[in-house]
């Protein structure tokens, strides 16, 4: 096939989305693809901020945030096999992954 398959991993948990990428390494580097990454994409991050009372105190205020964790991957030398163990791969959940092909 000789094509490059890029796979984009994204989640809430630094953890998942490592061992996620590291599930997906072994699996391709047994089918003899080359594999290029984790790359790791810059965190997003979103605040929000929210009055800790609900009517008196309003210079009283709590700061939550949420980050999204993202590592980019690309496949080269693939073949029907690597195709097949990408599709069979379990991966837990919280972790989005987008394939291009």
């Amino acid at each position: 096939m000789s094509q490059r398959i890029r796979i984009k991993l994204k989640s809430y948990d630094h953890n998942l989305v490592d061992k996620s990428a590291e599930k997906i390494a072994k699996a391709v580097k047994s089918t003899g693809a080359v594999i290029n990454g984790p790359i790791p994409l810059p965190t997003h991050k979103k605040v929000f901020t929210v009055n800790r009372s609900t009517f008196v105190n309003k210079k009283a205020r709590e700061q939550f945030e949420l980050s999204t964790y993202k590592r980019l991957m690309d496949v080269f030398n693939s073949s029907s096999k690597t195709i097949d163990s990408l599709m069979k791969l379990e991966l837990p959940s919280g972790v989005e992954v987008e394939i291009k092909v």
